[in-house]
């Protein structure tokens, strides 16, 4: 597996409100911890549309690694002015993460068009990629669920692997940075 991409929910499928819910450090954690395993097995290019709320916050874990990881990140977003009807701060990041990226290009030169942008934008990251590090409910997937079910064809007709971060282990990163804040209070 040299390429992945990353899907997830956005922030108000998450009900997360704003850049400060206490929630997204530790799904940071969970995103890096998974991503680190990928690069020591030979990971070397994550690509996303960088889709505010998982898939931004990947790329800003990404972004940090790249300091000390051989790891090269790639925005591709299904058209241009993608980030421009999100939230301020959301747009902000975009842009800050698109200074960092690798690689960057719109798939489509143009503004938004139609609905076969994003149906067309998903196909390509599956083409494009070896496998899929998902951190969606599955009970609630949202507009990721668009691509996750794509993906789950392609894993069923090919060797396309689909990796979760699921609720349950994004409990443990809280119950584990709970008894590492407890133990080192001490």
């Amino acid at each position: 597996m040299k390429v992945i991409t990353v899907v997830g929910n956005k922030p108000m499928e998450l009900n997360i409100r704003n850049e400060n819910d206490h929630r997204i450090p530790f799904i940071k954690i969970a995103l890096k911890q998974r991503l680190i395993s990928f690069i020591d097995e030979g990971l070397e290019w994550v690509i996303m549309s960088g889709q505010m709320g998982i898939e931004l916050w990947a790329a800003q874990v990404i972004a940090e690694l790249k300091e000390e990881y051989p790891i090269k990140l790639g925005i591709f977003p299904p058209f241009l002015e993608y980030e421009s009807r999100w939230p301020d701060v959301y747009q902000e990041a975009f842009l800050q993460i698109i200074e960092q990226a690798d690689f960057y290009q719109p798939l489509y030169n143009e503004p938004y068009k139609a609905p076969y942008q994003f149906i067309n934008k998903d196909v390509w990251f599956i083409e494009k990629t070896d496998g899929c590090l998902a951190l969606v409910d599955e009970e609630y997937p949202g507009s990721a669920g668009y691509i996750l079910d794509k993906m789950k064809k392609a894993a069923e007709t090919s060797n396309y692997s689909i990796w979760y971060i699921t609720p349950n282990d994004l409990e443990d990163i809280v119950r584990d940075q709970q008894e590492y804040n407890e133990s080192h209070l001490d």
